[in-house]
């Protein structure tokens, strides 16, 4: 397994400060001991329309002389644009699919082997059935092109956010309905937290299906922080032949934070059971 750490907290989004620039954010993981960096396709660090041929290869020069991978990318859901899949908005929904797409084109730039997709959130007005249609359609175009670029699709459950796509039975059935080869599962542990559910029961439950994974504690804290049995999760990955990223997605919903101890923090300790 390799460790990766999630540039939200170093890149404005949605809080806007602390905010770095992408090469020093690159840099100061590379330099913790990072195997990837998980990065946030929001401004000012990879928003795809903001990103000329040259940028792109900047940055690539950038990764490759740090010696660290792109471990995934994720659109910024939520805000200005919306982004939202499942949108009764039809332009908005639209919108959506062709920033999947175009942050999947990015990650095959960037050699990240797996696209993010969160399924969006049902609006007031809209009904369950509707608003699960419409990321279903959503996620097999999304996942049709990223097939082409040679990018995995992992699904997150999202229940401290939205409303769609909660529990891991929610991602199983929405994995099972588009039926792709290349469309798998993630979770986030401060998601399990949310729901008072166990992380290591959606390591067996998902098996090989299971693509990526985030870790966050209490308050989006670092691992080994809070009450999340890292230990037994780290044993169940081990038994499910799980050899992706551990990907930290911790400190951003908030500004009193250092990412550089955050990091450090999360790094070290996950080091310590590994």
């Amino acid at each position: 397994m390799k460790l990766a750490f999630n540039t939200w907290v170093y890149s404005g989004f949605p809080v806007w400060v602390p905010s770095y620039p992408l090469e020093e954010a690159i840099k100061r993981l590379a330099r913790i001991g990072y195997d990837g960096i998980e990065i946030g396709a929001a401004a000012p660090h990879a928003f795809p329309d903001y990103l000329g041929a040259e940028r792109r290869k900047e940055i690539r020069r950038v990764l490759d002389g740090e010696g660290i991978a792109v471990s995934s990318m994720l659109p910024a859901p939520g805000g200005g644009a919306g982004y939202n899949v499942a949108s009764p908005d039809a332009a908005e929904r639209a919108a959506a699919i062709d920033m999947y797409k175009k942050v999947t084109d990015l990650c095959a730039e960037w050699g990240a082997p797996t696209l993010l997709y969160v399924a969006g959130w049902q609006v007031f007005g809209t009904a369950r059935p509707q608003a699960l249609d419409w990321t279903a359609a959503a996620l097999a175009e999304v996942a049709d092109h990223a097939a082409g670029a040679g990018v995995a699709v992992a699904v997150e459950p999202t229940s401290a956010d939205s409303n769609l796509i909660d529990s891991c039975d929610d991602v199983i059935a929405l994995m099972d309905r588009v039926d792709r080869p290349n469309v798998g599962a993630m979770f986030d542990t401060y998601h399990t937290l949310y729901r008072n559910e166990v992380p290591t029961d959606y390591v067996y439950r998902l098996g090989k299906r299971l693509r990526h994974i985030h870790l966050a504690d209490v308050n989006r804290d670092a691992p080994g922080s809070g009450v999340v049995d890292y230990v037994s999760l780290v044993q169940a990955l081990r038994d499910t032949g799980y050899d992706g990223y551990l990907a930290m997605e911790i400190g951003f919903n908030r500004r009193n934070v250092e990412p550089d101890d955050l990091a450090r923090r999360a790094h070290a300790y996950l080091k310590s059971i590994l």
